[in-house]
């Protein structure tokens, strides 16, 4: 493994880290405990230190799972986690962004990942109407002051929000998160110029493409997907295809030989001069091992 620093905050992160939204229960797997620790314990042995978790993964399903599973290590890991929904059920998410919301959503964050403090504490996908709240931000200093927070960081609406990317250091935060893969390049144009004249820290959210670039799907074969999981919600069919068609192009014309896709298109996000680190999630060890050898693939 790899690490570099977070943009300002000066925290040393692993080049690939470990995005958890799938312990929340919405990519059609309910996760024990046991498998939990399994798998961060081998990410852990295989250097990441970087964890993404969000307040809305299962009602803090998420965030429990983590905080248990790191009892004893909590100082040996990087832990990012966000703020601004309630969880009513599988992708049905209530906004809570007053301050006072967040200010109980952070001490709910805190007691689910048995810390007394958050190394990264970002608004998870504002629009603009929440986003633009000088009480919010004001609360979110004093609890960076009170020593809960470490730093605060944006996970941005979308992924060309450059208002949201323009106000961070004016406003405090010193990390964006945002999606960014071989498949939606969109963030080149305007917003990682931005991150870079600001040094922000970068974390590349969906680097595989929800698994298109995992290199698992193959064209000419019936892709179809529950309605009770992330892909059958958020692609239409002739989307799956165009992806499937497009991947399988890429894997022919630019991944090398002997490369797995998944480390390719993890690699690919890491090259960027932006980016600080890519949170893919990892549901068995042999995705861990196959991620993680993309650190070996950026000089």
């Amino acid at each position: 493994m790899k690490y570099r620093v977070l943009g300002k905050t000066g925290l040393s992160v692993s080049m690939v880290g470990f995005g958890t939204w799938q312990f929340g229960g919405e990519w059609g797997k309910t996760f024990a405990f046991e498998e939990v620790e399994k798998l961060l314990f081998h990410a852990k042995d295989k250097g990441i230190n970087l964890i993404d978790t969000a307040e809305c993964y299962g009602n803090g399903v998420s965030e429990s799972l983590i905080g248990r599973a790191l009892r004893g290590q909590r100082h040996e890991w990087v832990i990012a986690t966000k703020c601004g929904h309630s969880y009513n059920g599988l992708f049905d998410r209530t906004p809570r962004w007053s301050a006072g919301e967040v200010a109980e959503q952070l001490e709910q964050s805190l007691r689910h990942l048995e810390t007394d403090y958050i190394d990264l504490y970002q608004l998870h996908s504002p629009k603009d109407e929440f986003f633009d709240d000088d009480a919010l931000w004001a609360l979110l200093g004093r609890e960076v002051k009170a020593g809960k927070i470490r730093h605060v960081g944006i996970s941005i609406s979308d992924n060309d929000n450059l208002g949201q990317t323009e106000a961070a250091t004016r406003l405090g935060a010193s990390a964006i998160q945002v999606v960014y893969n071989r498949l939606d390049r969109k963030p080149e144009r305007r917003v990682f110029p931005s991150c870079i004249e600001q040094d922000l820290g970068v974390l590349a959210r969906v680097p595989l493409a929800s698994g298109f670039l995992s290199g698992r799907f193959k064209p000419g074969e019936v892709h179809t997907f529950s309605p009770d999981e992330v892909r059958g919600r958020w692609y239409r069919p002739e989307d799956v295809e165009r992806m499937v068609t497009e991947v399988a192009k890429i894997r022919e014309t630019e991944v090398p030989p002997g490369v797995e896709m998944s480390s390719f298109a993890l690699a690919f996000c890491l090259r960027h001069p932006a980016v600080t680190c890519v949170i893919p999630g990892m549901t068995n060890v042999a995705q861990i091992d196959a991620n993680t050898r993309a650190a070996d693939l950026v000089g």
